[in-house]
């Protein structure tokens, strides 16, 4: 008897994409109306936009997506007191169990921001930078882009998309959902709350009950970073926003996102943003103005 293969069933199955941007927008920034014949991932991962679309009128809050569909008018504002991160993916996939999200905002779990940030990452190998300008018509693919690099962003995100959906499909089940190690996640969720505060590993050991190796481990394996490099990035991301919706001066800023020392926080922004601060605001503006 000779052995019997299977063919898979593809649910999920996206045959293009357009873009994959991450946007860090001014405040009062708009776009004007716009339509085009594939789908769009709207995801905000800081503050909060306006969205007008034929399908959703409101307002999206961070960790909170859309997914306008193909053909659907649509545009996107920010409010006089908020500088958002945004990221948008333009992409083609018929599966019409993507159409809820066009008319109901979903708030993501942490593992499924987890997954949307492999796709932005693996992104980042295929296309070519840069990937905050708006209205980019053919953002460019790396001619060099590491083996299998496109199957994998291709995959990853359709990972993403079928757990979206299987969400929405047993929201009791997603709403009680716990990671492996929910400590650590605790841990997390801390840090992005009190990142303005001192936060030493000692204090993070005492409040939750765990020691240093245990901490540094499992917080590396889950979320990419160790803790001190995962809060002097959120720091940086945060003194981006109110760089963007705010008239602080730098030293006032750096003290209101946790930096003890303007110099400090000068070397920090420079060694992870490749420009000084002065420079990081003439550049996004610049940028947006295009």
């Amino acid at each position: 008897m000779e052995f019997k293969l299977k063919d898979f069933k593809t649910d999920v199955n996206v045959t293009r994409m357009a873009n994959i941007h991450y946007f860090e927008f001014v405040k009062k920034y708009h776009t004007f109306e716009d339509r085009h014949p594939f789908r769009e991932l709207v995801y905000v991962d800081s503050g909060s936009i306006r969205v007008d679309s034929d399908g959703f009128k409101g307002t999206l809050y961070s960790k909170q997506l859309l997914i306008h569909k193909s053909g659907e008018t649509h545009s996107l504002s920010c409010f006089e007191n908020s500088a958002p991160n945004v990221i948008i993916i333009g992409f083609e996939c018929d599966c019409e169990k993507l159409d809820i999200f066009s008319e109901k905002a979903s708030v993501l779990s942490s593992e499924q921001i987890k997954l949307l940030t492999d796709v932005i990452r693996e992104g980042r190998t295929v296309f070519m930078p840069p990937y905050d300008v708006p209205n980019i018509k053919d953002m460019k693919k790396r001619e060099d882009f590491p083996f299998g690099a496109d199957q994998m962003l291709k995959q990853k995100f359709e990972t993403f998309l079928i757990e979206l959906i299987r969400s929405a499909d047993t929201p009791e089940e997603n709403e009680n959902y716990v990671t492996n190690d929910s400590k650590t996640e605790e841990i997390y969720n801390y840090i992005t709350s009190n990142y303005s505060e001192k936060i030493r590993l000692d204090d993070l050991c005492f409040l939750f009950g765990t020691n240093k190796t245990t901490i540094c481990k499992n917080f590396k394996a889950m979320y990419g970073d160790t803790v001190v490099d995962y809060l002097n990035k959120l720091r940086i991301k945060q003194a981006k926003r109110l760089m963007r919706e705010s008239d602080l001066n730098l030293t006032q800023l750096s003290s209101r996102v946790g930096f003890t020392s303007i110099h400090y926080f000068s070397k920090m922004f420079k060694l992870l943003e490749n420009q000084s601060p002065s420079e990081y605001m003439k550049t996004i503006k610049s940028k947006l103005d295009m």
